[in-house]
């Protein structure tokens, strides 16, 4: 796992919550929701790609 990718977790979920707190401050919660999972989207797809690479390194190390 590289720190790029925790850099990127990272900044997805900060401003994944800061928005959804302005837009809970404004009354706009419906919308916090859907950009609250949005950013679960967004994260899950960056986590596919490293899980699909670590797949592959374990089909590489055992030869299947």
């Amino acid at each position: 796992m590289d720190l790029d990718f925790v850099l990127k977790v990272a900044g997805i979920g900060m401003v994944v919550a800061i928005s959804c707190q302005i837009l809970s401050k404004v009354g706009r919660d419906d919308q916090g929701t859907l950009v609250s999972l949005a950013g679960i989207i967004a994260i899950l797809v960056i986590l596919f790609g490293q899980i699909s690479e670590l797949f592959d390194t374990v089909r590489g190390i055992f030869g299947i």
